[in-house]
């Protein structure tokens, strides 16, 4: 009999090998350093949690030259990432081959290596846009880049100073929009010396990108680029394929399908000017969300 309960036993351990559970799965989130990433690494790490699995974070780690190959050599299991810039990555020159959110995300799968794994992309986008404050929309009715061609030989733009040579900077502005301002100011890449010209009224237009927290803090308004000059950069989970199973993938998916552009922007608020903490606010958005239970 003793015999027996063993051998039992031994085939319920073995079958919870092959099977596997949520409670069983372990798995690692890494993020890069700055406060976006943060935000969602901690999100990723409070959905999963809820959805039973053991989660360790590595965050702030650095740059992409560093958290992409510790995703790969299997150090880091999740990674929050953007379609565009992690092509650009792969790609030979840094180009990116695409512009619209599903050409990117389909060159993006095929450019990854067989382990990695790349999940649906979220609707939200931090891109390089064009900025205005509320007034300035108001007055010229802006809502698009298309927009700005009309009045924008009377304003002045600043942006960082690579701005003025990009082909996504001054160049493709006027190639694909007609867009020609008066003047360009070089400043910095969306920046206290950008914001504050900008809130001044030393510049009329900012170059920045689609989610800061700034944005929504000074009600300012972003220009949709509606012809796409700029390439998509979809949020998106990249995860190491061995890692995934039903339980992840739906949990990362439903956190793709719940992200918004302006959800971020006030995420970003909450962390970068009103200094919260990156756990709390992700905890209070997953919740808020429906993610996570109370």
């Amino acid at each position: 009999m003793r015999m027996k309960r063993l051998q039992l036993a031994l085939a319920g351990l073995a079958m919870v090998a092959v099977g596997g559970t949520a409670s069983a799965q372990r798995v690692v989130v890494g993020s890069t350093n700055f406060v976006e990433q943060l935000i969602l690494a901690n999100i990723y790490a409070e959905v999963l949690e809820d959805r039973g699995i053991e989660v360790e974070k590595r965050l702030n780690l650095g740059s992409r030259e560093i958290v992409y190959p510790a995703l790969t050599s299997g150090e880091i299991d999740i990674l929050p990432e953007y379609t565009g810039a992690l092509l650009a990555y792969l790609s030979e020159g840094g180009e990116i081959p695409a512009r619209k959110p599903d050409e990117v995300a389909e060159k993006l799968r095929a450019a990854l290596p067989d382990n990695l794994e790349l999940l649906e992309p979220a609707d939200a986008q931090n891109k390089d846009t064009l900025v205005v404050r509320a007034e300035t929309a108001e007055k010229h009715g802006l809502k698009t880049f298309s927009d700005l061609a009309a009045v924008s030989g009377d304003m002045i733009v600043g942006g960082p100073p690579e701005m003025k040579t990009r082909r996504i900077g001054l160049e493709g502005l006027k190639d694909f929009y007609g867009i020609e301002f008066a003047q360009f100011r070089p400043l910095d890449a969306g920046g206290p010396v950008t914001t504050g010209a900008l809130q001044n009224g030393d510049i009329d237009v900012a170059r920045m990108f689609t989610t800061q927290g700034v944005i929504d803090a000074r009600g300012w308004v972003v220009l949709e680029d509606d012809k796409e000059l700029s390439p998509a950069q979809n949020l998106v989970p990249v995860a190491r394929a061995e890692v995934l199973d039903d339980t992840i993938r739906n949990a990362l998916n439903e956190i793709s399908a719940s992200l918004t552009d302006k959800g971020l922007q006030r995420m970003n608020r909450a962390v970068g000017v009103d200094q919260r903490e990156p756990e709390a606010v992700a905890r209070e958005w997953a919740r808020e969300q429906g993610l996570v239970g109370d």
